[in-house]
């Protein structure tokens, strides 16, 4: 379901594909905002009982409001409610995106935590 998704949205959303946007490798169906990279690709990932646990980082020379508007506005279109706070739910996940400035002007680090919703 979350594959359909994300080609949904992809084929829906000329912007996004026709920039090459990549998404999150650790979670396949979150995109990077445009100008961020994945650090460490695959980030961390835990499959529990309840579900899959996922940390993944991203950086890049974005400013954070930049950032929040791509999210609020994309991953509604992709399936995911926005429950406030740049925290997302889908299904039986939480998306928590936090976003902090990096030590070079303008930049930031976003820190995606995905988790089961109990």
């Amino acid at each position: 379901m979350r594959k359909l998704f994300t080609l949904a949205f992809i084929l829906l959303c000329p912007a996004l594909a026709g920039a090459g946007e990549a998404f999150l490798t650790a979670i396949e169906d979150v995109p990077l905002a445009p100008g961020l990279a994945e650090q460490a690709a695959g980030g961390m990932v835990f499959d529990s009982p309840t579900g899959r646990i996922v940390e993944a980082v991203a950086n890049g020379p974005v400013p954070a409001e930049q950032i929040k508007a791509f999210y609020t506005q994309t991953l509604p279109q992709l399936g995911w409610s926005d429950t406030g706070k740049m925290t997302f739910k889908r299904d039986n996940e939480i998306l928590r995106i936090t976003i902090e400035a990096a030590p070079q002007k303008g930049a930031a680090v976003v820190r995606f935590n995905l988790a089961p919703n109990r």
